[in-house]
Protein backbone atom coordinates (compact mmCIF):
# COMPACT_ATOMS: atom_id res chain seq x y z
CA UNK A 1 0.00 0.00 0.00
CA UNK A 2 1.30 3.07 -1.21
CA UNK A 3 2.01 6.14 1.87
CA UNK A 4 3.08 9.75 1.32
CA UNK A 5 6.18 10.29 2.85
CA UNK A 6 7.12 14.25 3.98
CA UNK A 7 10.62 15.21 4.03
CA UNK A 8 11.74 18.26 5.99
CA UNK A 9 15.75 19.55 6.05
CA UNK A 10 16.47 21.61 9.07
CA UNK A 11 16.99 25.25 9.09
CA UNK A 12 19.49 26.27 6.93
CA UNK A 13 18.97 24.15 3.94
CA UNK A 14 21.05 21.12 4.23
CA UNK A 15 20.14 18.54 2.42
CA UNK A 16 21.73 15.72 4.30
CA UNK A 17 20.42 12.40 4.87
CA UNK A 18 21.42 12.49 8.48
CA UNK A 19 19.66 15.45 8.99
CA UNK A 20 16.84 15.25 6.93
CA UNK A 21 13.34 13.76 8.40
CA UNK A 22 11.00 11.45 6.11
CA UNK A 23 7.46 11.44 8.63
CA UNK A 24 4.95 9.35 6.88
CA UNK A 25 1.70 11.05 6.06
CA UNK A 26 -0.99 8.78 7.27
CA UNK A 27 -2.93 7.17 10.26
CA UNK A 28 -0.35 6.04 12.91
CA UNK A 29 -1.98 2.96 15.13
CA UNK A 30 0.47 3.97 18.11
CA UNK A 31 -0.68 7.46 18.21
CA UNK A 32 -4.78 6.08 18.43
CA UNK A 33 -3.80 3.38 21.36
CA UNK A 34 -2.08 5.63 23.45
CA UNK A 35 -1.96 9.47 22.52
CA UNK A 36 -0.28 11.07 25.36
CA UNK A 37 2.04 8.80 25.07
CA UNK A 38 2.87 8.89 21.70
CA UNK A 39 3.04 12.60 21.67
CA UNK A 40 5.76 12.57 24.51
CA UNK A 41 7.74 10.27 22.50
CA UNK A 42 7.65 12.62 19.81
CA UNK A 43 8.58 15.37 22.14
CA UNK A 44 4.87 17.15 21.99
CA UNK A 45 4.54 18.26 25.27
CA UNK A 46 1.67 20.79 24.87
CA UNK A 47 -0.20 18.23 22.56
CA UNK A 48 0.44 15.51 25.45
CA UNK A 49 -0.83 17.41 28.26
CA UNK A 50 -3.86 18.39 26.42
CA UNK A 51 -4.53 14.62 25.40
CA UNK A 52 -3.99 13.24 29.23
CA UNK A 53 -6.17 16.21 30.53
CA UNK A 54 -8.93 15.63 28.09
CA UNK A 55 -8.44 11.51 28.71
CA UNK A 56 -8.71 12.40 32.48
CA UNK A 57 -12.00 14.11 32.23
CA UNK A 58 -13.28 11.43 29.76
CA UNK A 59 -12.30 8.73 32.28
CA UNK A 60 -13.72 10.88 35.55
CA UNK A 61 -17.08 11.21 33.11
CA UNK A 62 -17.46 7.50 32.32
CA UNK A 63 -17.80 6.71 36.24
CA UNK A 64 -20.71 9.02 36.75
CA UNK A 65 -23.88 7.27 36.19
CA UNK A 66 -25.43 8.58 33.26
CA UNK A 67 -22.22 10.15 31.65
CA UNK A 68 -20.69 7.21 30.29
CA UNK A 69 -21.48 7.88 26.87
CA UNK A 70 -19.92 11.49 27.42
CA UNK A 71 -16.70 10.32 28.08
CA UNK A 72 -16.44 7.69 25.82
CA UNK A 73 -16.83 10.04 23.57
CA UNK A 74 -14.22 12.20 24.68
CA UNK A 75 -11.68 9.52 25.19
CA UNK A 76 -12.51 7.91 21.89
CA UNK A 77 -12.36 11.59 20.23
CA UNK A 78 -9.31 12.46 21.68
CA UNK A 79 -7.68 9.15 20.08
CA UNK A 80 -9.04 9.52 16.99
CA UNK A 81 -7.89 12.97 16.61
CA UNK A 82 -3.97 11.99 18.00
CA UNK A 83 -4.36 9.15 15.50
CA UNK A 84 -5.19 10.91 12.47
CA UNK A 85 -3.73 14.06 13.02
CA UNK A 86 -0.42 13.19 15.26
CA UNK A 87 1.83 13.18 12.16
CA UNK A 88 0.62 16.67 11.33
CA UNK A 89 0.70 17.98 14.65
CA UNK A 90 4.39 16.67 14.40
CA UNK A 91 5.43 18.30 10.97
CA UNK A 92 3.74 21.63 12.61
CA UNK A 93 5.96 21.19 15.60
CA UNK A 94 9.23 20.89 13.12
CA UNK A 95 7.96 23.92 10.44
CA UNK A 96 7.08 26.22 13.50
CA UNK A 97 11.05 25.37 14.87
CA UNK A 98 12.01 26.79 11.31
CA UNK A 99 12.49 22.94 9.41
CA UNK A 100 11.24 23.49 5.54
CA UNK A 101 8.65 20.92 4.19
CA UNK A 102 11.43 20.12 1.09
CA UNK A 103 9.43 17.30 -0.87
CA UNK A 104 6.63 14.89 -1.17
CA UNK A 105 7.31 11.32 -2.17
CA UNK A 106 4.67 8.61 -2.45
CA UNK A 107 6.24 4.92 -2.06
CA UNK A 108 5.29 1.78 -0.90
CA UNK A 109 8.35 1.91 1.44
CA UNK A 110 10.00 4.75 4.20
CA UNK A 111 13.35 3.25 2.18
CA UNK A 112 11.97 3.51 -1.26
CA UNK A 113 11.14 6.98 -0.93
CA UNK A 114 14.14 7.99 0.59
CA UNK A 115 15.75 6.36 -2.24
CA UNK A 116 13.39 8.51 -4.30
CA UNK A 117 14.09 11.75 -2.64
CA UNK A 118 18.03 11.80 -2.41
CA UNK A 119 18.32 9.99 -5.82
CA UNK A 120 18.78 13.90 -7.79
CA UNK A 121 21.91 13.98 -5.59
CA UNK A 122 25.43 14.00 -6.90
CA UNK A 123 27.76 11.44 -5.20
CA UNK A 124 24.81 8.79 -4.34
CA UNK A 125 26.26 5.66 -3.57
CA UNK A 126 25.68 3.27 -6.32
CA UNK A 127 26.96 0.13 -4.12
CA UNK A 128 23.47 -1.06 -3.63
CA UNK A 129 22.40 -4.70 -4.30
CA UNK A 130 18.87 -3.64 -5.74
CA UNK A 131 18.20 -3.93 -9.11
CA UNK A 132 16.82 -0.99 -10.93
CA UNK A 133 13.23 -1.10 -12.77
CA UNK A 134 13.65 -1.70 -16.55
CA UNK A 135 11.17 1.25 -18.04
CA UNK A 136 12.50 1.02 -21.65
CA UNK A 137 11.65 -2.73 -22.27
CA UNK A 138 8.01 -3.02 -21.05
CA UNK A 139 5.57 -4.28 -23.27
CA UNK A 140 3.43 -1.59 -24.98
CA UNK A 141 -0.13 -1.10 -25.39
CA UNK A 142 -2.03 -2.57 -28.56
CA UNK A 143 -3.99 0.70 -28.80
CA UNK A 144 -2.05 3.67 -30.42
CA UNK A 145 -2.29 6.57 -28.59
CA UNK A 146 -5.84 8.24 -28.37
CA UNK A 147 -8.05 5.42 -28.80
CA UNK A 148 -7.79 4.11 -24.78
CA UNK A 149 -10.69 5.39 -22.67
CA UNK A 150 -11.51 5.36 -19.15
CA UNK A 151 -15.19 4.73 -18.30
CA UNK A 152 -16.16 5.75 -21.49
CA UNK A 153 -14.78 9.31 -21.10
CA UNK A 154 -11.74 10.83 -22.51
CA UNK A 155 -8.43 9.13 -22.48
CA UNK A 156 -5.99 10.07 -19.72
CA UNK A 157 -2.97 9.60 -22.96
CA UNK A 158 -4.28 12.70 -24.82
CA UNK A 159 -6.70 11.31 -26.61
CA UNK A 160 -10.46 12.47 -26.73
Amino acid sequence: MTASYIFLTPPGGARAPDETRAIRDGFTFLGFLFPWVWLLAHRLWLHAAAAFLLQGIGGALMDEPGLWPAGAAILLGVNMLVGLEGQNFRIRNLAAKGWNEDGLVAADTIGIAEQVYFSDRTGVATGDDTAAADWDNKARPSKPHGQATSLGLFGFDGGR
